[in-house]
């Protein structure tokens, strides 16, 4: 009996020893055929029928728009997409800052370097903010979950800075967990309420946005749950197509004076809040600047092309505007050719990436800058962990995601804070690097630029 299992244990490990020995070979051989039966189809069937064409037709017709328009094929509704586009516009990529060294000198890493920023600084009670980065408008349950808006509003606290309520509810709560609040002024049935104003460190009259124009908002009724819809102060007027809706503009302002009025009126009720006009940049630019001057605003958000948002028809987010880097620069132009630089400031939003970007739009003219993008990206940091590879990231952070109850807010407060913090010592680095102590003295004379298109649109020297 023991010598037939020793015999049989024998013939199974020769056997297993066989299989190890042969099986790469084995594997190598299939490999082999299937690779040359591949390439001669590739080779020699007409292209017709050759699996080639595929690529062909994709190079030529680009990946992104194939698959966007499966997607078309898929819904008979407008595509929606967030994020933004992925255009490659003139940007800050195309500038380089030229460092002092002997001509002018850099500064020491002792030397201390002003990174504060006032946003509206004719107000009666201007807000002042730690460095001049600020979160966008990207609101609470008509993009983003609570949880994640309570992240943005902490880790803009804990970094000194201002956090934007977007065309969402406008709550109490995100007041007292904010350093610096700027409630977005909109017409839908649920924009904010006297008390929310009041206690406002900026109120931002939403006219329009980078990726999705002037146009109105529709959000789907299924995606709004019974906790925002009460935060939104319950039932609320919807479309023959089911849809909470932010109309376009502002309900029953629709001339001059009317908008006139109404900054007025919200200037008393902020008791001298900046009051803040936001566009969509686009070729009526300096006209759109005249009107909004003419109002009496104090602060101008100009949001360019490269703007993101939750969900807007992909032909607002892909062709229309003008680039935030031509934006700006006009905008300026414009200003300080009719005298009124002193009396307007100017914050950019739209594709603002890097410590180093903000820096190149300051030198260029503006007050502060917005991110979305970048914030979003800097509060998920390694909690994306929890989705990926099986779910986008963002199934974390947006109100109808699937798992947005697994993000930590606290963590992400503490990440974006974080960010910000690194960006302000990075903007200081840059400032002793061209020799100033306040990074409001960095100018375009400080910049060259290597893209002629760049050099082009901001009129900085090409090197």
């Amino acid at each position: 009996m023991l010598t037939s299992t020793l015999v049989g244990l024998a013939v199974f490990v020769g056997l297993g020893l066989t299989g190890v020995l042969f099986l790469p070979k084995f594997i190598r051989y299939q490999l082999d055929q299937q690779v040359k039966q591949v390439t001669s189809r590739l080779f020699t069937e007409p292209y017709t029928k050759n699996i080639f064409e595929g690529v062909t037709a994709l190079r030529k017709f680009g990946v992104q728009w194939a698959v966007e328009n499966e997607l078309r094929s898929h819904s008979p509704v407008a595509l929606s997409k967030p994020m933004g586009t992925h255009r490659p516009f003139p940007h800050f990529d195309g500038l380089l800052f030229s460092p002092a060294q002997l001509h002018r000198k850099a500064l020491d890493d002792s030397e201390p370097v002003t990174v504060t920023a006032v946003v509206g600084k004719r107000a009666d009670r201007p807000m002042i903010i730690s460095l001049p980065v600020m979160t966008s408008a990207m609101g609470y349950g008509v993009a983003l979950s609570k949880r994640f808006v309570r992240a943005l509003a902490k880790g803009t606290a804990l970094a000194g800075t201002a956090f934007n309520t977007g065309q969402g509810p406008a709550l109490q709560e995100f007041g007292q967990l904010a350093h610096r609040l700027v409630v977005q002024y909109h017409g839908a049935a649920w924009r904010p309420s006297d008390e929310i104003l009041r206690v406002a460190d900026m109120i931002e009259i939403r006219y329009g946005q980078g990726a999705n124009a002037g146009c109105g908002t529709a959000i789907a009724g299924d995606s709004v749950n019974p906790e925002i819809a009460q935060d939104m102060g319950g039932p609320q007027p919807q479309t023959n197509a089911g849809e909470f809706y932010i109309p376009a503009g502002i309900p029953g302002v629709h001339t001059h004076d009317e908008l006139k009025q109404l900054v007025k009126d919200l200037r008393e009720i902020s008791r001298g809040a900046p009051i803040a006009l936001k566009m969509a940049a686009g070729n009526d630019l300096e006209a759109d600047l005249a009107l909004a001057v003419k109002a009496d605003v104090d602060v101008v958000v100009l949001d360019g092309a490269q703007g993101g948002t939750f969900s807007s028809p992909a032909i607002l987010v892909d062709d229309f505007g003008i680039p935030t880097l031509s934006a700006l620069c006009r905008a300026i132009r414009f200003l300080r050719e009719n005298g009124l630089r002193d009396r307007v400031d100017l914050v950019i939003a739209g594709g603002i990436r890097t410590p180093g970007d903000v820096l190149k739009a300051l030198a260029l003219g503006a007050d502060a800058v917005y991110i979305g993008t970048a914030a979003l990206f800097a509060a998920m940091h390694t909690q994306i962990t929890k989705a990926v590879p099986f779910e986008p990231p963002t199934q974390l952070i947006w109100a109808t995601g699937q798992m947005y109850e697994q993000f930590n807010e606290d963590e992400g407060a503490r990440s974006l804070a974080n960010f910000l913090t690194s960006c302000s010592e990075e903007l200081k680095m840059g400032a002793r690097a061209l020799g100033k102590t306040s990074i409001h003295d960095v100018c375009a004379e400080d910049l060259v630029a290597w893209d002629p298109e760049v050099a082009r649109v901001t009129g900085v020297p090409l090197c």
